[in-house]
Formats: C-alpha cells, structure tokens, sequence
C-alpha cells in the first residue's frame, strides 16, 4: 500500500526538496525518506500538500482525469460585491482562457483557526481587506491569484486548506501528517480506473 502525507506548507517554502540557492525547501521541514510532492504551492501561498512515496499515485493525482477539488482561503485588497462573486463563479477571462466555475463564499472576519503569517502582511490604511473562500477544479499556474485580480481584488494571502477530502484539521504550518492504511485505500478507491490500476502497482 501507497503511503501519503498531508502537510501544512509555510509561507516563502518552495515546494521542492532541493534548491541550489539555498532558499527555504520541504527538506527543511520532513525528514521521512523517498516522498514526493503530488502536485504543488506557490512558494508565496501557505497550506495543505499532498506527499507520497507512490511516483505513479503521484502521476495519477495530477491526471486531467482525475482533478481534485482544492479549496482555498484568499485575503484580498477591499471587499468584493456580488457582481465580483457572481464572476468568480461563472468563470473569469485568463490570458491562457476563461477558468471553469468556482464555488465562492465571502468569510466574516479572520477564519478560526488562522496562524499568524511571518512575515505579516502589509497593509495599507487607505484600502480595506477581506476573505473569500474558493473552490475550483483546475490547476493553472497561480490561477486563484489571477482570478482574484481579474476582478479587481488582487490577493494579499493565500491559504489552500483542502484537496479532496483531505483538509488540514488544525495542523499547523511546518507539520506533517501520515495518513492511516484506511484512508489511503479509501482515497485510491475513488481514482479513475486507470489512475487507480497505475497507484496499485508496487
């Protein structure tokens, strides 16, 4: 059986092992031998990742086939009305194509449970902030940040804190998590047929 890990990847940590310029790397923060990151995070966004020793539930994880919902926490600059939502939702016109429908709901005041960034972000007096939480099904790069922008509210922080069912339940910014037997199986069970052939073989 495939062994997967959830982490809580901090802010300013490249979603790599290695960095030949000697920034912040998940080695700095996992010490469990042969695991491998199953998709990735901007380096300027926080939250949940996926690890696991399985190069091939690794493949499957990022197949177009199998496309996981990531949900996300965003602050940004002033307060999005209805019509901003109502675009997010519906999809917003990228330079590389209009995304697919999002689930968007605004967040009253700071999400429970939110970790002080470091370093803070920096705001400014003149123009107010707000949380959104969005929901899509795609993996552009930077694509919530570009959608966010697009509609006039550019992201100050960004915190993924689920993929799929797997959310991060209070772990905190640095910490790994090994996902039992159980959940393993019963997350390689819901895979397409041929992601799920290629995850099983050892």
């Amino acid at each position: 059986m495939s062994d997967i890990y959830l982490f809580n990847k901090p802010y300013g940590v490249l979603t790599q092992f290695t960095d030949r310029n000697d920034r912040p790397v998940l080695a700095d923060y996992i010490d469990v031998p042969a695991i491998y990151p199953a998709g990735r995070l901007d380096k300027d966004s926080e939250g949940l990742l996926l690890l696991t020793d399985d190069g091939k539930l690794q493949q499957a994880v990022s197949d177009p086939a199998f496309k996981l919902a990531k949900t996300y926490l965003v602050q940004v600059e002033g307060i999005p009305g209805d019509d901003a939502l109502e675009k997010l939702r519906t999809g917003v016109e990228l330079k590389d194509g209009m995304t697919r429908p999002a689930i968007v709901s605004r967040v009253e005041g700071e999400p429970n449970g939110l970790w002080k960034r470091n370093p803070p972000v920096r705001y400014r007096a003149s123009i107010p902030d707000s949380w959104i939480e969005i929901t899509i099904k795609e993996g552009r790069n930077r694509q919530v940040r570009r959608m966010t922008a697009a509609v006039g509210h550019p992201a100050l922080r960004l915190i993924r804190k689920a993929i799929g069912d797997f959310r991060l339940d209070g772990l905190m910014p640095g910490e790994l998590r090994q996902l039992p037997a159980e959940e393993v199986e019963k997350f390689i069970s819901t895979m397409p047929r041929r992601g799920r052939k290629r995850a099983r073989k050892r």
